[in-house]
């Protein structure tokens, strides 16, 4: 399979090359030149096979011409260690959980699919050198990556976080761990933090020093696994029985996650229509009304891995509809402001005793605001309610329970790197 930029100026580009470099070097982002349909049989059957089966034949039809079948077998097997349950919350409305995970978020998917790629391209090719992964993080992204690298021979992970804009628990997961992985604290915001990593991959010095890539929803190891959960998703709903005109709700900040709903969609995925739930930083919903993208400073909220204000995913969307009438067709949009997120918290909990995270709180309340007669719907309910202790209890008045997997990152000791937000500083620090 080749790869082509979203800028239209970079073509022909192996799996491998477009894995290591992460973004292509007119800036854009890269795109597979064929998105396979999937049989008729597939979807016949797949209520009938497991996670494990389901997201190896989503990701041979992504993966299979570039790494060989047993290798590929191998890394969706151990990616997908743990299971994503659909749960229902009430009538015609679902929950599917992605927060069973080591770090108890969606992206561990991703992260630990995109590392097990990686150190296979390495092995490969027997490669020397450090591979140095550079992922700018919002909350969760941060913890999924550098856990998942956590200890892969050849490469070294640099988490870059806006000081003071992620939850306590979040921080602890990536600034505890040491080893191969070096937080770098950011006094600026994600959108900060975002710039700086495309900075670097742009500067011609620095790349000529170190190996670069990216661990972020712009690399296509890190996005494209992350439609396995859509089919997985559906195939549970299928056996109840429930399949039909179903849509889905994604809480959307960097569009990585919707992004790869529509590559499944457009694999032959029954899905009706895709909702994308924004907080206060609604950019993509002001381009679904005005047909005008306009990115602009992102503002912090409840929802903080949503917080946004320029997404790079846009690039992707765009390239794969080629429209605004046609996205529009397939995608509508909401926002909710941090007293509607509290407010639907509360709502929640009160009518179906279920716990929301601030992120999943906007995908429930948008489905029982736009879910039609006849319709159901399933919202990504993307980390566990205990990341974001403080909100949610101070929301509910109740104490949330820890899992333990949390509670083990909380006793480690915070290691991180102060950084401002000028690229020159972080240049400077890299080529120490």
């Amino acid at each position: 399979m080749k790869y082509y930029s979203t800028n239209q100026k970079v073509s022909g580009v192996s799996l491998e090359e477009a894995v290591v470099k992460g973004l292509a070097s007119d800036k854009g982002l890269f795109m597979p030149d064929v998105i396979k349909k999937m049989p008729t049989e597939f979807f016949d059957n797949i209520d009938k096979l497991s996670f494990q089966e389901i997201a190896y034949a989503v990701a041979d039809a992504f993966f299979g011409e570039d790494v060989d079948a047993e290798s590929l077998k191998q890394i969706v097997y151990d990616t997908l260690s743990f299971d994503v349950p659909l749960v229902k919350v009430e009538d015609n409305i679902y929950s599917l959980e992605l927060f069973h995970g080591p770090t108890l978020a969606f992206k561990d998917v991703g992260a630990r699919f995109m590392s097990r790629l990686l150190g296979y391209f390495i092995k490969k090719e027997n490669k020397g050198g450090l591979v140095n992964v550079l992922v700018a993080t919002s909350g969760d992204t941060g913890s999924a990556v550098a856990n998942g690298f956590l200890g892969v021979d050849g490469i070294r992970v640099f988490v870059l976080y806006p000081k003071g804009k992620v939850s306590k628990i979040q921080e602890c997961q990536f600034t505890t761990l040491g080893k191969n992985i070096t937080a770098i604290e950011v006094d600026g915001t994600f959108d900060d933090c975002q710039r700086l990593v495309k900075s670097a991959f742009m500067d011609e010095e620095l790349n000529k020093k170190m190996k670069l890539t990216s661990a972020n929803s712009i690399n296509v190891a890190r996005f494209l696994p992350q439609a396995f959960y859509y089919f997985y998703g559906y195939a549970q709903l299928k056996r109840l029985g429930k399949a039909d005109n179903c849509v889905i709700c994604v809480p959307s900040g960097n569009f990585g996650n919707i992004t790869a709903g529509l590559f499944g969609k457009r694999m032959g995925l029954p899905v009706k229509r895709f909702i994308a739930a924004n907080n206060s930083n609604d950019i993509f919903l002001q381009y679904l009304n005005t047909g005008v993208y306009t990115p602009r400073p992102s503002v912090a909220t409840l929802a903080n891995a949503m917080d946004v204000g320029d997404p790079s995913n846009f690039a992707r969307v765009l390239a794969l509809y080629g429209s605004h009438e046609a996205i529009c067709a397939d995608i509508s949009g909401c926002r909710y402001s941090d007293p509607q997120i509290a407010e639907a918290i509360q709502n929640c909990y009160k009518a179906n005793k279920y716990i929301l995270d601030p992120h999943g709180a906007c995908g429930w309340q948008a489905l029982k605001d736009g879910l039609k007669p006849g319709e159901t719907g399933i919202f990504l309910e993307t980390a566990h309610p205990a990341k974001f202790l403080e909100k949610v209890e101070n929301i509910l008045g109740i104490k949330v329970e820890i899992p333990q997997k949390l509670q083990e990152f909380m006793k480690g000791t915070k290691q991180s790197v102060p950084m401002t937000k000028e690229f020159e500083d972080f240049k400077a620090y890299l080529m120490q």
